[in-house]
């Protein structure tokens, strides 16, 4: 028998009292997008209050079974994590395209797979850290549950036009980390009112903790000299082999040289010859603590790190090449146009990029500590409190919605 009005109406006015659910979507296509997902989960989990939040890796809704590791023998992010690791990311662009194009076939049945996912979980509000794949996710989240707002907090500094971050015509919330991503939402036709420009990437909240007084003790347990100018190298959570190259190209520089899962590469970096000192670190969540004891930042243009960098104070030095993932390559642009560090050409051509900032340190060290204070993860949870909040007072949770929590439909498996 089919609810009655005064059934409906009961539960959705019961609904503006209950808590409110917020679902964050991210895949492990990189570390950035489960990284941000993670800092918000955080931020908005000790804040209190009445919101549950809820991280779902989109690749579990969209193949639950894990048909395409038991096709290929590795999961679809894996593939791409691989790539990063080995720096074989020469077309990736153009590989991109080809994945955008399959996403825009098969619209319809990523569609329906999602619907089923939002009847069954009912979220409050939807926040996406994910690019690519917003299209389906806002359709489908308008499709299954009218008025669920739907957030997207891009993890990159800047857009890679078309549909990667913006999809102007959808009723979509936008997050900016920077002017130039906030100018190209503009210029494509998002609605300026939904359109947020917050001060930086988002971070975890312990990059925000006082720093610790115990530097050079720290750094003489590291086997460091901390007087030493000491440059510490990071490529993400797997490594890559071009730290190699760095370590044999920067023989005469101290090092911190953290190699995340990669243990092959940590012992390799152990057995490479050094006029330096060196550290060479495992897998650690204490990123922060490293960056504190170091003076410069060497890695790849990835957005994520960039910016924990220039957050701790140091000035970078990276490359642009044919080998720069596309959605990176303004990266490079914003440290040359804030005067936050160097751009080489190739992580085996390090030496003479280095030593013009070592000699210029002072000078980019004041450049970096000018740039304004990011708080972008307390403001984007500020904005989601707001949205909720007004979500709630506006109670746009329609019938359909109520009958889903009658009649749950089992998930598509693909």
């Amino acid at each position: 028998m089919a609810p009655s009005h005064e059934t409906v109406t009961k539960s959705l006015h019961d609904g503006r009292c209950m808590t409110q659910t917020i679902e964050l979507i991210y895949f492990n296509a990189g570390g950035g997008h489960r990284a941000a997902a993670l800092a918000l989960d955080a931020v908005l989990r000790e804040r209190g209050g009445r919101l549950e939040v809820r991280c779902t890796n989109v690749m579990d809704v969209l193949d639950p079974t894990g048909r395409f590791k038991r096709i290929t023998g590795m999961a679809p992010e894996d593939y791409y994590n691989k790539r990063l690791a080995t720096g074989f990311t020469m077309g990736l662009a153009q590989e991109l395209k080809v994945f955008q194009g399959a996403i825009r076939f098969g619209h319809a049945t990523l569609v329906r797979q999602l619907e089923q996912h939002w009847l069954r979980g009912e979220p409050d509000l939807v926040v996406s850290l994910i690019p690519n794949l917003n299209r389906p996710l806002c359709a489908s989240l308008a499709s299954a549950l009218p008025g669920v707002p739907f957030l997207t907090v891009m993890t990159d500094l800047a857009d890679y036009s078309p549909d990667f971050w913006i999809v102007p015509d959808q009723p979509q919330w936008l997050v900016c980390a920077t002017d130039r991503a906030q100018e190209q939402a503009l210029a494509l036709g998002c609605e300026p009112s939904r359109v947020h420009r917050v001060s930086g990437m988002i971070l975890r909240p312990d990059f925000y903790g006082q720093p610790e007084s115990t530097r050079v003790t720290r750094m003489l347990a590291l086997g460091l000299n901390p007087e030493r100018p000491t440059g510490l190298v990071l490529f993400g959570g797997h490594g890559s082999r071009e730290m190699v190259k760095i370590a044999q190209e920067l023989a005469g520089v101290q090092l911190i040289l953290l190699c995340g899962h990669n243990a092959a590469l940590a012992a390799k970096l152990r057995a490479t010859p050094s006029q330096a000192p060196r550290a060479v670190v495992g897998f650690t969540s204490d990123v922060q603590r490293y960056m504190r004891l170091a003076h410069f930042f060497i890695g790849k243009p990835g957005p994520g790190s960039l910016s924990e960098a220039v957050h701790c104070g140091l000035p970078v030095v990276t490359v642009r090449n044919g080998w720069t993932l596309p959605q990176e390559r303004y990266n490079t642009e914003w440290v040359t146009d804030h005067g936050l560090g160097v751009v080489g050409t190739s992580f085996g051509r390090l030496r003479e990029p280095v030593q013009y900032l070592l000699a210029h340190l002072n000078d980019h060290c004041v450049r970096v500590r000018a740039m304004p204070p990011n708080r972008a993860v307390f403001e984007v949870a500020d904005l989601i409190e707001r949205m909720v909040e007004s979500t709630a007072l506006s109670g746009p949770h329609p019938l359909a919605r109520l009958a889903a929590s009658h009649f749950p439909a089992p998930l598509t498996r693909m």
